[in-house]
């Protein structure tokens, strides 16, 4: 099974190749065959200009400009319009998320399982210098979904999360623009009868560039898309579950 890495990224020159050499040495050592995919998002930094000097000499990894409007969400599902692997993992750019953590993914992608999601806030989770504002909005959005979908599961707002080539297209089109993508893939994933494992992960505050993620921008756009699968899950009768659910 070929595991593509989908990596969106905007002004991540502080980071960017790090993250790269990181997921390359571990996929590496564990003979997993894979690519690198970075969509660039508008970034004025270099970073474009980095990745595509490292795909000069390993074809496995690519850089393409994002041929939206700039958002985290429309850099993803331009890079999931064009990975070419089995299965593909959303990864951030920031160095936050570990690569050692991509060899469960494949493993639990490869054992059959439709989705591999990993959680922050579980037993055996590293989570390091996780800002106290943004810890306690996360926990409360969670806390949340958990109550409408009844998941089982504490970190649906993580990007990381893997999937299946097939859970791809029984989940498109997506609509998220921005990062309230994060939670549109995994719940209509979930809600579209797909099967999931979870596994804890470990997430490290980046040292270098800025966050992206606006909070006060996005509650409204998180409300909404979480809403919005709410009404199709509960009004739809199954209509866009995957066929033999």
């Amino acid at each position: 099974m070929k595991l593509s890495v989908v990596i969106p990224a905007r002004d991540e020159a502080g980071s960017i190749m790090q993250t790269i050499g990181g997921i390359t040495e571990v996929l590496d050592r564990e003979s997993i065959e894979h690519e690198v995919l970075v969509i660039d998002d508008g970034s004025k930094d270099g970073t474009r200009q980095m990745v595509e000097a490292a795909g000069e000499s390993d074809p496995r990894i690519r850089c393409r400009p994002s041929p939206y409007s700039g958002g985290f969400g429309l850099a993803v599902r331009a890079g999931l319009e064009e990975f070419t692997g089995d299965s593909v993992v959303v990864m951030m750019a920031d160095c936050s998320d570990d690569p050692e953590d991509l060899v469960m993914y494949h493993h639990i992608l490869d054992e059959g399982w439709d989705c591999a999601f990993g959680s922050r806030f579980m037993p055996g989770a590293v989570l390091t210098d996780y800002p106290r504002v943004k810890l306690v909005l996360n926990r409360l959005a969670n806390a949340f979904v958990n109550v409408l979908f009844r998941l089982g599961y504490n970190d649906t707002t993580n990007a990381f999360k893997g999937y299946r080539r097939e859970v791809i297209e029984t989940i498109s089109p997506l609509l998220s623009k921005h990062f309230n993508l994060t939670v549109e893939m995994p719940l209509k994933a979930v809600t579209r009868g797909h099967s999931f494992k979870v596994v804890p992960t470990s997430w490290t505050n980046r040292t270098a560039g800025e966050a992206k993620l606006a909070m006060r921008e996005m509650g409204s756009r998180y409300l909404f898309i979480v809403l919005y699968i709410w009404l199709e899950y509960h009004l739809s009768r199954g209509d866009y579950r995957k066929s033999g659910h």
